[in-house]
C-alpha cells in the first residue's frame, strides 16, 4: 500500500490525478492538498511515499513545499507538476531534490510511468536506509568496560581527521569493528569502505588486488580490473592482517602512501588516489621488522595512530551485554528462538578463558541457543561448552 499526496490548487487537475491513480491501483491511499501550506501540514502529520506537487500555487508555492519536504520527509519522492513555460523551473526543482516532473495537462502514460518510477525510487531509498541501519548494528561495538570506552574516546578524536590508523589485537577481538567506527564517524563516511584481507590473498595476487591490472598483464588477466586502492578513492581502505603482506606489495603500498598514486600491474600510467588507510594486524610488527618480514618505513607510515583492542579476557564485564546482543542478533538473522541466559550461566561464561575472544563467545552463544533449554543455565554451559 502506497500513500500519495497530491498538492494542486486546481480542483479539476486534482480530480483527474486522483481518478487516474485510483484506477491504476486500488491500494493507493490518496490525500489531496489545495495549496502549499496545507501540503506541508499534511507532510508533518503523515508519512507519504510520494508527493505530486504543482509548482504554481497560492499561499506557498511548490518550490518552497519541495524545500520543506526534502528536510521534513527525506524518504518521500517528489514529482513536480509544471505548467507551460515552467520547464526550466522544474529542472531547478530536480536539482533541489525532486525526482521528476510532469506537464499540464497530465498525459496518462507519462503520469503512470513517472509515478511507478518514483514509488520504486522511494522503496529503494527506504530499503537502503534499512540496510544501512542493519550494517550499522552489525558493526556496533558492544560493551561499557573502561578499555572499550577508551577506544571510543580515541575514535571520537581521530575519526574527523585523515590520520592513518594501525589497529592491533588478537584474532576475534573485533578489530574490524574499530575500523568501521573510524570510517563511519569520518567525513568519508558516504564514500566507500573497502576491505582487503591480506592473509587470504596469495602473495602473487596481492599486488593485482590492491592496484588493479591491465588486460594481458598476466595469463588470467583477460580484461582491465580496478584495484582496491582505486575502488576506495575518496573513502577508506582497510588492510586487514597487513602483517601477512609480501615485501614486494609493502614497497608498492609505501609508494602509494607517499605519492598518492598507484600504477596497475602491467600499466605504465599512474592513477591519483585519495584514500584513508586503516590497517590491522594480530602480529607484533616490531618483531616482524626485526626479523626482516615487515618494512619499518611502512610501519611508521601506517601507525600514525595506534589502537590496541583488548582480548575478551581483559573485559569480562562486557560478557553479559555481548551475550544479550548475540541472542538478539541470532534471533533476528537466523530465526532462532531467543533464550534467556540465567545469572549463573553468565557467571560461568565469565569464569572461562576466551582464547578465541568475541568470535568464540558468539559461537558458544549460538551453540547454547540450539542445544540448551528454553532458559540457558550453568548446567547447560558445563554440558555444551
Amino acid at each position: 500500500m502506497s500513500r500519495i499526496l497530491i498538492a494542486e490548487d486546481e480542483q479539476a487537475i486534482r480530480n483527474v490525478l486522483t481518478n487516474i491513480l485510483e484506477e491504476e491501483n486500488a491500494s493507493f491511499v490518496i490525500d489531496v492538498a489545495e495549496d502549499g501550506k496545507q501540503a506541508v501540514e499534511k507532510l508533518k502529520d503523515n508519512p507519504y511515499d510520494l508527493l505530486i506537487c504543482d509548482i504554481k500555487m497560492p499561499v506557498m508555492d511548490g518550490v518552497e513545499v519541495l524545500e520543506r519536504a526534502v528536510l521534513m520527509s527525506p524518504d518521500t519522492s517528489v514529482v513536480m507538476i509544471t505548467g507551460h513555460g515552467d520547464v526550466e523551473l522544474a529542472v531547478k526543482c530536480m536539482q533541489m531534490g525532486a525526482f521528476d516532473f510532469i506537464s499540464k495537462p497530465p498525459d496518462l502514460n507519462r503520469l503512470l510511468t513517472t509515478v511507478r518510477n518514483a514509488l520504486d525510487n522511494n522503496s529503494l531509498k527506504v530499503e537502503n536506509k534499512r540496510l544501512r541501519k542493519k550494517v550499522s548494528r552489525h558493526y556496533t561495538m558492544i560493551g561499557t568496560s573502561p578499555k572499550l570506552e577508551q577506544i571510543r574516546q580515541m575514535i571520537d578524536k581521530i575519526a574527523p581527521t585523515d590520520a592513518r590508523v594501525m589497529i592491533t589485537g588478537p584474532n576475534g577481538t573485533g578489530k574490524e569493528l574499530v575500523a568501521h567506527a573510524v570510517h563511519t564517524q569520518s567525513e568519508r563516511s558516504k564514500k566507500p569502505f573497502i576491505e582487503v584481507n591480506c592473509a587470504a590473498i596469495p602473495s602473487e595476487l596481492i599486488e593485482s588486488e590492491l592496484f588493479g591490472h591491465k588486460k594481458g598483464a598476466f595469463t588470467s588477466a583477460v580484461k582491465d580490473r580496478k584495484g582496491k586502492f582505486e575502488l576506495a578513492d575518496g573513502g577508506t581502505l582497510f588492510l586487514d592482517e597487513v602483517g601477512d603482506m609480501s615485501l614486494s606489495a609493502q614497497a608498492k603500498v609505501l609508494r602509494a602512501l607517499q605519492e598518492g598514486k598507484i600504477t596497475p600491474v602491467g600499466g605504465d600510467k599512474s592513477i591519483n588516489v585519495n584514500v584513508r588507510v586503516i590497517a590491522a594486524t594480530n602480529k607484533d610488527l616490531k618483531a616482524e621488522i626485526a626479523e626482516g618480514n615487515f618494512r619499518e618505513d611502512l610501519y611508521h607510515r601506517l601507525a600514525v595512530i595506534l589502537i590496541k583492542v583488548p582480548a575478551l579476557d581483559e573485559r569480562k564485564d562486557d560478557i553479559p551485554l555481548l551475550v544479550e546482543h548475540f541472542v538478539q542478533q541470532l534471533s533476528a538473522q537466523d530465526g532462532m528462538a531467543a533464550k534467556i541466559f540465567t545469572d549463573d550461566a553468565i557467571k560461568r561464561l565469565q569464569d572461562r578463558s576466551w582464547t578465541g575472544n568475541i568470535r568464540e563467545l558468539r559461537n558458544v552463544v549460538e551453540r547454547l541457543m540450539i542445544l540448551g533449554a528454553n532458559e540457558v543455565t550453568a548446567e547447560d554451559v558445563d554440558k555444551y561448552v
